[in-house]
């Protein structure tokens, strides 16, 4: 085709205004769309590390569990076999009593730790703040996934109405585009 049948072409074209509107609802639709998508991407990828991080602060959390029990089964043992045997030397009972005290602290340790972070109290609070992270994400991804399905059928419904010419599927497109652009902003904000 040369360059004088391409203009010909454009001259010929239709440009009608209904067609216009049309195909610029098309380009908001879409652009709507663009952005529902990177909203839902979003919140899916937000729900999955948050759900990553909060099982892993309950394995810490358990790991950090399992060792507070098992020093305090030890520090029971030790408290138990001062209190029995007195035939034990000075330097052996001190040394027991020495060990018992450093278990002890470390029972307190891992209950909480708040300069590290570390402590159980703390690991729990961390999980349930990832928890929370996760609930949101996943509240939010669901109308993210309804305001893709309503613009991407306005987008048909605007694009068939540029063929046919049809207000009336013009103005499904625009009702549906509406809905979806709610549906997006509402993913965003959680509104409802």
């Amino acid at each position: 085709m040369e360059s004088h049948d391409a203009s010909e072409h454009l001259e010929h074209a239709d440009h009608s205004p209904f067609k216009l509107r049309a195909a610029l609802l098309v380009s908001v639709l879409a652009m709507v769309l663009a952005i529902s998508n990177l909203g839902g991407s979003n919140a899916s990828k937000e729900s999955t590390q948050h759900n990553i991080l909060a099982a892993n602060a309950y394995a810490f959390y358990q790991a950090k569990n399992i060792r507070q029990t098992e020093y305090k089964i030890a520090a029971d043992a030790l408290e138990i076999a001062l209190q029995q045997n007195d035939r034990q030397s000075p330097a052996a009972r001190e040394l027991m009593a020495k060990k018992l005290e450093s278990y002890r602290k470390n029972i307190e340790r891992y209950e909480s730790e708040p300069e590290t972070g570390d402590g159980k109290k703390e690991l729990m609070a961390r999980a349930k703040a990832h928890e929370h992270e996760r609930d949101h994400a996943l509240r939010q991804d669901p109308w993210f996934d309804y305001a893709e399905g309503l613009l991407q059928i306005g987008i048909v419904l605007a694009s068939v109405a540029i063929i046919t010419s049809t207000p009336a599927l013009l103005g499904l497109a625009l009702g549906l585009g509406v809905l979806g652009a709610a549906s997006t902003l509402n993913g965003f904000f959680l509104w409802i």
